[in-house]
């Protein structure tokens, strides 16, 4: 196992590698200035938000983006009415997104920082959202109640990540390729080297998120399983859309900070 400091020096090397002129993932620079001028839409399929209508209204809400790279869905969010803060563990992500931010006339703040432990008091923000940031990248025993601590009585937790059902069938060589056998085992699924990035991810199996979630003062509202659609396409490799289409490649929990019990470690 990996430390939380270990973790995020590997998550900081990775992804400020992304936004390079070079190599092979140069093209998510591309990918991030594409996302700042699309519609809101939800992970590697695209599914527009109007479709899902996972997000309440956030006009006039204090949000918080745990891992926003290019900070993309922070703009969304922004142009709706929101006043959002964007988090990234990334330097090199977050000066892509200062770029981006110029560009698009957006100015909200952009925070180099750990989702894990965040600088900001308590009950600060309505909505904390994730999407392939905090949810993948983080110790879910720890951002899950950092983000908790973070929201008000009644504010919303919203996170995609990719489906327990994808890393259990997911190669564990460097291909990481999704394949239609069951590979790794399902329980005990937590702590998971990716040999692709050189990095730790997380996943947890169902039943673990919802007490992770309840332990942490949630109440889970949704539970949306992600199908591609027949014209798909994604950036990434390692799932194709035959696979996605048959299977949930990835899914969005949306939660909500219970007002009748307090956050644990928090004064009654």
């Amino acid at each position: 196992m990996t430390g939380p400091d270990d973790r995020l020096q590997q998550a900081q090397r990775f992804w400020d590698s992304l936004t390079g002129a070079e190599g092979e993932f140069a093209q998510q620079r591309e990918y991030g200035a594409a996302m700042w001028a699309a519609e809101p839409n939800w992970g590697d399929w695209s599914i527009p938000e109007a479709e899902l209508r996972l997000l309440p209204d956030v006009a006039g809400m204090d949000t918080i983006e745990l891992g926003c790279g290019t900070a993309y869905f922070s703009a969304w969010l922004a142009r709706a009415g929101a006043r959002p803060v964007a988090l990234d563990a990334s330097a090199q992500q977050l000066g892509f997104a200062r770029e981006l931010q110029q560009q698009h006339g957006l100015e909200f703040p952009l925070v180099h920082g750990d989702a894990e432990r965040v600088d900001y008091p308590d009950g600060r923000f309505d909505l904390a959202l994730s999407e392939y940031g905090a949810s993948s990248w983080c110790d879910p025993h720890r951002w899950v109640p950092e983000a908790a601590r973070l929201l008000r009585p009644g504010g919303w937790l919203i996170f995609l990540t990719a489906s327990p059902l994808l890393t259990i069938c997911s190669r564990t060589d460097a291909s990481g390729l999704a394949t239609d056998r069951l590979i790794r085992p399902y329980f005990g699924l937590y702590e998971i080297d990716t040999p692709a990035f050189g990095t730790t991810e997380f996943q947890l199996p169902y039943g673990q998120w919802f007490r992770v979630l309840r332990d942490a003062g949630f109440d889970v509202e949704g539970l949306t399983e992600i199908r591609a659609p027949e014209d798909g396409t994604t950036p990434w490799p390692f799932v194709d859309v035959d696979w996605a289409r048959r299977w949930p490649s990835e899914c969005v929990w949306v939660a909500r900070k219970s007002a009748a019990r307090p956050t644990p470690g928090a004064e009654a």
